[in-house]
């Protein structure tokens, strides 16, 4: 599927800059191609649909983080099963490092839970997922610990 078929919105984490009831982060993703491609996707190998632990989402650099503010990367969510791509997206560094920085304050808050995904088919939805972890990679696939979300307690 083509990355420009998607679109990313994120809400609820101008509340962290602006000193604000914490709110759980959101990251809606809209769909405009072929839905049946991303239905089958997003379905397991019996069609039941994928749960929240069978998804894994990361964020891939394309160029260097320190040289480039607006750095670009691919937002990507994978079948933890099989290790499929679901979904590919481009997005810029800042904006997802300060969803991810919002989605790290909103964990350690009493309601703490991470940050929710929505994907949608041309304003439908289709899936909706609560995630605890956002992993994030250099250009050359390094891991990046200091700049991903990872619930306390869990070794990589």
């Amino acid at each position: 599927m083509r990355r420009d078929y998607f679109e990313l919105e994120v809400t609820n984490i101008d509340w962290l800059a602006e000193g604000c009831e914490p709110v759980q982060p959101l990251v809606q993703i809209e769909f405009s191609g072929p839905g049946e491609t991303l239905r089958e996707r997003l379905s397991d190998a019996d069609g039941n649909p994928l749960e929240g632990d069978d998804v894994d989402v990361a964020f891939r650099l394309q160029g260097n983080l320190d040289e480039e503010s607006a750095a670009p990367g691919v937002v990507a969510v994978t079948n933890r099963i099989t290790g499929d791509f679901v979904l590919e997206l481009n997005e810029t560094a800042d904006d997802v490092l300060r969803f991810i920085d919002a989605a790290r304050a909103y964990s350690e808050t009493e309601d703490g839970g991470g940050y929710r995904v929505i994907v949608s088919i041309d304003g439908d939805p289709l899936a909706e997922y609560e995630k605890q972890t956002f992993l994030v990679y250099d250009a050359e696939g390094e891991f990046l610990r200091e700049e991903s979300l990872i619930p306390s307690g869990v070794e990589l």
